[in-house]
């Protein structure tokens, strides 16, 4: 049994998602949003760091997964993301659990099959690979959709090179 954790960082809203992999079935846990509802960044930095270090200490993942950084239009931007990634990847690194990291294209050709899939595709897949009956929050529903491709690539790399692995309704095939 793998217990993994995804996380879509920000600055205001950072998603995560929990799921346990067992063999070729995946199943949810948990998900929800670390929200900060102060002006400070460095406060912000401290609520995500908690936030995280809480989660991990609640369910115990054995991996991180997170989302690569992205180039922004606003510079500013990515600056303040680059610093939420950074904090949560320290909440894993103080519990010795080791961190992946996946471009959001990446996880979008992996659970929709198109890189440039919309937030509503990504929502729904992770839905009916978790056979949940509703669809995750949106920032939740990208950490679950970084776990499920973190399961995937690193299913796909013990295969041997196997490329007709697919993801199914909680299922690895």
């Amino acid at each position: 049994m793998t217990i993994i954790l995804g996380i879509d960082p920000g600055s205001r809203i950072t998603g995560y998602g929990v799921i346990c992999q067992q063999g070729k079935l995946l199943s949810y846990l948990a998900s929800g949003c670390i929200r900060m509802n102060v002006n400070d960044l460095p406060n912000r930095l401290k609520l995500i760091y908690v936030g995280v270090s809480q989660v991990i200490a609640q369910f115990q993942p054995i991996v991180l997964a997170i989302e690569q950084l992205f180039m922004a239009k606003n510079a500013n931007s990515a600056l303040k993301l680059s610093q939420a990634r950074s904090v949560a990847i320290v909440a894993a690194m103080n519990n010795n659990i080791p961190v992946f990291e996946y471009a959001a294209r990446q996880v979008k050709k992996t659970l929709v099959g198109i890189g440039s899939a919309e937030k509503n595709q990504v929502q729904h897949m992770v839905r009916t690979i978790l056979n949940l009956s509703t669809n995750p929050q949106v920032d939740a529903a990208d950490a679950l959709a970084i776990a499920i491709t973190h399961c995937y690539m690193s299913h796909n790399a013990t295969s041997m090179g196997d490329n007709s692995l697919k993801l199914t309704r909680g299922r690895l095939r």
